[in-house]
């Protein structure tokens, strides 16, 4: 289709085309960051980055009864299900902001 001639004469112009595209993209890229940035932090990130926190919270609790052999394993869970009417406000706040 092409030959070796067409070909010489049109990469110079495909290589300037795509340093352009490429440019141009990367200045796109940084105004959305700028963008973003200056937005401020997300509330759902926040809202996602507490409720992983608490999560983890619980993890390490779990982990503790698992291991900790001086406790009685039925005291730890239902201290847990105490603790856990908190942890059941704080979703069912999230929920109603959802609505």
């Amino acid at each position: 289709m092409f030959d070796a001639g067409t070909a010489a004469v049109l990469a110079p112009f495909l290589m300037v085309v795509g340093i352009v595209w490429v440019q141009s993209r990367a200045k796109l890229e940084e105004k959305r960051i700028a963008a973003e940035t200056a937005r401020g932090p997300d509330p759902d990130r926040i809202r996602d980055a507490e409720r992983i926190d608490e999560l983890e919270e619980r993890v390490r609790i779990l982990e503790r009864i698992v291991t900790d052999r001086g406790y009685d394993l039925a005291q730890k869970i239902e201290a847990l299900r105490d603790d856990r009417s908190a942890g059941t406000r704080i979703e069912d706040a999230m929920q109603r902001e959802k609505i």
